[in-house]
C-alpha cells in the first residue's frame, strides 16, 4: 500500500485534529503517501482531496475541530453516492481510507470495504457511544466543558437558592450527562438509558429543601426530553424557583484536553498500522488502556450501554 485517505465525518469532536495529525505523520514515517479528503463523504463524492505533507498537520495538535471540516452525507448512503466516491479514490490512487467518526461514518467504512476498499474506523465523537471502545475521541473534553460550566451555574444557583436544569447532549446515549452529574454532585440524573420515575425528581428536591439545602442542580441529557419543559414540571410540582441552561454546541468546541490529544493519537497511529497490515473493516478502540480492534460490523450490531454501577452510585450519593 503506498496511498492512504484520511476523513472526518459526522459531527466533530475535539482531539479529531490530534487523529488526523497521527495518521499524515504515522504513515509518512512509513513512507506511505496520504490524501486528505475535506467535509467528509460529501467531500469525497466531490473530489476534494488533496496530498498532505509533515507541515500540513503542524500546529494543529490543540485546536478544537477538524481541519479536514466535516459533513452529513444522504447521497453517500446510496450505491450511486458510494460509487462516486470510489471512483475519485481511484482516481487519486488511494488504496485505503481512514475514517475518524461515530456509528453512521463506519457505516459509510464499511459499505467501501464490501466495495473493495479497505477502511478503518477511529471512534471520534462526544457522546461516548460507540461500543467496542471505553472513550470515544472528544468525550474528556465536551465533559470537562459541562463541569466548568455547571460548576460557574452553581454560583449563582448558590446565590440565588434555585433549583438549576442542566442540559447536555446524548440523543441516544447518557454517558455526558452520568458523569457530569456524578462530578458535579446533581441532585438528579436523566439519561435515555434510564426511566426515571419524575416523583423520585421531585422527593429528591423536597428532601434537600427540607433539611435546609438552597439550591439544586438536575441534568438532562437531550435524548429524555427539554429541559424546559423539566423545569416547568418541577417548578409546578415544588413551588420552587427553577432555572434552565441548555449547553448546547458550546460542549463540541474548545482545546482538546491532554487526555483526548493521547488518545486521538494512540488511535489514528494504530489504525495506520492496521491498514497497512492488511487488515480491513476494522475499528481501533481502547479497552482497559490497552489498543484493540473490532470489526466494524460488529460494533455497529451492538447497543451502547451505560455504567449501571456508576448510575447507581450517582443516586447512592445524592440522597
Amino acid at each position: 500500500m503506498k496511498k492512504i485517505g484520511v476523513l472526518t465525518s459526522g459531527g466533530d469532536a475535539p482531539g479529531m485534529n490530534a487523529a488526523i495529525r497521527a495518521v499524515v505523520r504515522k504513515a509518512i514515517y512509513h513512507e506511505i503517501e496520504v490524501y486528505g479528503i475535506k467535509n467528509g463523504f460529501q467531500g469525497l463524492m466531490e473530489g476534494d482531496i488533496e496530498k498532505m505533507e509533515i507541515g500540513s498537520v503542524g500546529d494543529i495538535i490543540h485546536r478544537g475541530g477538524t481541519v479536514l471540516y466535516s459533513a452529513r452525507s444522504e447521497e453517500f448512503k446510496t450505491d450511486a453516492g458510494q460509487q462516486k466516491g470510489i471512483e475519485q479514490l481511484k482516481k487519486h490512487g488511494i488504496e485505503g481510507l481512514i475514517v475518524i467518526g461515530g456509528d453512521g461514518s463506519f457505516r459509510g467504512a464499511q459499505k467501501l470495504t464490501e466495495k473493495g476498499y479497505p477502511c478503518i474506523g477511529v471512534p471520534g465523537t462526544i457522546d461516548n457511544d460507540i461500543t467496542g471502545t471505553d472513550f470515544t475521541i472528544g468525550f474528556d473534553t465536551a465533559l470537562n466543558t459541562i463541569i466548568e460550566a455547571v460548576d460557574k451555574i452553581r454560583d449563582t444557583a448558590t446565590s440565588h437558592g434555585r433549583a438549576y436544569i442542566i442540559e447536555v447532549m446524548g440523543r441516544d446515549a447518557g454517558d455526558l450527562a452520568l458523569w457530569a452529574g456524578l462530578a458535579d454532585g446533581a441532585e438528579s440524573i436523566l439519561i435515555p438509558e434510564q426511566q426515571t420515575d419524575f416523583n423520585d425528581v421531585v422527593d429528591r428536591l423536597n428532601r434537600g429543601h427540607e433539611r435546609g439545602k438552597k439550591h439544586s442542580i438536575i441534568v438532562v441529557a437531550e435524548g429524555v426530553g427539554s429541559g424546559f419543559d423539566i423545569g416547568d414540571r418541577i417548578k409546578e410540582a415544588t413551588d420552587l424557583e427553577t432555572r434552565v441552561t441548555v449547553l448546547g454546541y458550546i460542549q463540541r468546541g474548545g482545546s482538546p484536553t491532554a487526555s483526548d490529544r493521547v488518545l486521538a493519537s494512540r488511535l489514528a497511529a494504530e489504525a495506520v498500522d492496521i491498514l497497512l497490515a492488511g487488515k480491513a473493516g476494522r475499528m481501533v478502540g481502547i479497552q482497559n488502556n490497552q489498543l484493540v480492534d473490532h470489526s466494524i460490523l460488529e460494533i455497529l450490531s451492538q447497543k451502547h450501554v451505560i455504567n449501571e454501577k456508576m448510575y447507581k452510585l450517582s443516586q447512592e450519593l445524592s440522597i
